[in-house]
């Protein structure tokens, strides 16, 4: 644990213990989520603030519009049904080629002692990175007004660490258990009650230096415009389930403004 003793609360987040593990892991399923505030120690999370921040120069912005399922349109449907209305997402990023290998973010994407504790926990075998260059680790930018519109995630696990959170708006907001994508449920009037504001989302509370697991393929969620002039900053350490999975051309092309090449 020595080249993470220094990054994390090892106290408050003991990595390696059993006990721990299963604690964290029965509120997630619980739960559908689980947020370890202070997870970063104060000189990590510094040095990972001054970072994000000499970072958004490079950020790509790509306003999109898209259903909350992520899918292209489908004309059985009206363009009003929830299945093909849009909603908007305008935050950017920068991506994994962008980040320093000894960032914070690298060096515990990487950790070894991490992976097994996420592995343990999220009831996977193994995590594995991406096999192109700029998918694994990203940091996210939203700015005044922008915001990460309704969807549904197609991974069923995220692994997100809160860099600088808005002062204003910015909040992830979510409705656990929505649809059953194993099945092939939708749950399209649920789903039209949520994204029109008739059922009210829970709230997560991420404060800077938090880390949040969370299961979005069935839990609708979204993060609400930033209402000041502060910066939401939040990584993204992105694994996989399988090796040598790289995100697509298109979808890079998207989320990126650039392809790079499976490495």
């Amino acid at each position: 644990m020595s080249e993470l003793s220094h990054l994390i609360n090892l106290e408050l987040y003991p990595l390696d213990d059993a006990n721990w593990r299963a604690r964290t892991k029965d509120q997630l399923a619980q739960h559908g989520c689980v947020a370890l505030a202070d997870f970063l120690r104060p000189d990590a999370l510094a040095a990972l603030q001054i970072e994000a921040q000499r970072g958004m120069k490079h950020a790509y912005f790509n306003p999109q519009h898209h259903n909350v399922y992520l899918t292209a349109p489908d004309d059985n449907y009206a363009e009003t049904h929830i299945r093909n209305r849009h909603v908007l997402s305008t935050k950017g990023c920068i991506t994994d080629d962008l980040i320093s290998e000894q960032s914070v973010l690298k060096i515990l994407y990487h950790s070894a002692e991490f992976k097994a504790a996420l592995s343990d926990i999220l009831h996977e075998d193994e995590l594995y990175p991406y096999a192109d260059s700029v998918s694994s680790v990203n940091i996210h930018y939203a700015r005044t007004g922008e915001e990460l519109g309704w969807h549904f995630d197609n991974s069923s696990f995220a692994v997100t660490l809160m860099i600088s959170p808005a002062t204003a708006g910015g909040a992830f907001e979510f409705v656990r258990d929505v649809r059953n994508a194993e099945t092939g449920d939708m749950a399209f009037d649920a789903v039209d009650d949520i994204v029109s504001g008739k059922i009210a989302p829970s709230h997560i509370s991420m404060p800077a230096g938090a880390l949040l697991l969370f299961r979005g393929r069935n839990s609708l969620h979204r993060v609400t415009p930033v209402s000041d002039d502060s910066i939401r900053q939040l990584a993204v350490l992105a694994y996989n389930q399988e090796p040598g999975i790289a995100l697509s051309e298109t979808a890079q092309m998207t989320f990126y403004g650039r392809v790079n090449a499976p490495q």
